[in-house]
């Protein structure tokens, strides 16, 4: 099935060139264990049938990296011996849909976060704004902890950049995880984060006693990046139906001074990553 699914699946839905040369229109299989993070001899193995017991975060990201349906993950978790996810913790699986938006809108900061608000997956852009080395370390991120450990004065550690927020976006953050933990309420990585955020933050403390219950929704930003400078954006989140992720998105009107900022991080972004490119290369 994996290899039915790799072939069936474009390069260009997952921000790959095409090129020439290609032997079949799906993806390589170095292709698929990158975007996987896993090895390329570990990807033959399971193909072939040699490697039976995926491991759940294995399972998760092969789902996700071959963009499957609902019912396709479901099927690659029995396969792996595994129990399909249950409808009473939160989904961290990105639609297909929602992923090949994500690849053709790949000039955008964008970012996918599960309900929960942990970071799921990311465009360029949304990295060289953001300019996090700990994404590119692939460490757990999650917006609340980020947010209150910053403005309790405990900066995360390679955070650079900055982004100005209100005490609403505080406010609106508690109340929406206060709605995600009744929806979810077998969710065990709710719990603890619930749990380490009142021991660890006097401001979510406080405003998880006042027992508001809500969603959280877009407000506008401000940005000091080291390579832009301070920027203002709009930040935008939707919600994708019947899957409870959300994508977040920085966006700026056309011809504004924010957006011939952001045409400056994108061109430099590009350029930093070629550059690697070549170096990797070599």
């Amino acid at each position: 099935m994996l290899r039915l699914w790799r072939d069936r699946l474009s390069p260009v839905d997952v921000s790959l060139p095409v090129g020439n040369g290609r032997r079949s229109p799906g993806l390589r299989r170095e292709e698929l264990a990158a975007l996987a993070g896993v090895s390329v001899d570990y990807l033959v193995r399971l193909e072939q049938g040699r490697a039976r017991r995926p491991s759940e975060q294995v399972a998760t990201s092969l789902a996700r990296a071959l963009q499957l349906s609902d019912a396709e993950r479901d099927h690659l978790y029995i396969l792996a011996g595994l129990l399909p996810p249950s409808p009473r913790t939160v989904p961290t699986h990105v639609p297909p849909g929602a992923q090949r938006l994500m690849a053709r809108l790949g000039e955008v900061p964008l970012a996918v976060f599960s309900a929960s608000w942990d970071l799921i997956t990311w465009t360029p852009l949304w990295e060289a704004l953001l300019d996090d080395p700990s994404l590119r370390a692939g460490s757990e991120w999650n917006l609340l902890r980020r947010h209150f450990a910053e403005i309790d004065g405990v900066t995360p550690a390679g955070s650079i950049t900055a982004v100005s927020t209100t005490g609403e976006f505080s406010a609106s953050l508690v109340a929406d995880l206060r709605r995600v933990r009744g929806r979810y309420p077998d969710d065990r990585n709710v719990a603890i984060l619930i749990d380490e955020l009142l021991t660890s933050s006097t401001t979510f403390a406080r405003l998880w006693q006042g027992g508001a219950v809500g969603e959280h929704r877009s407000e506008r930003k401000v940005v000091r990046n080291r390579l832009i400078g301070t920027v203002v954006l709009d930040c935008d989140v939707f919600t994708v139906a019947g899957a409870d992720v959300r994508i977040v998105a920085y966006t700026a009107a056309t011809r504004s001074d924010a957006a011939a900022k952001l045409d400056f991080l994108r061109v430099s972004a590009v350029t930093s990553s070629r550059a690697s490119a070549r170096v990797s290369a070599e």
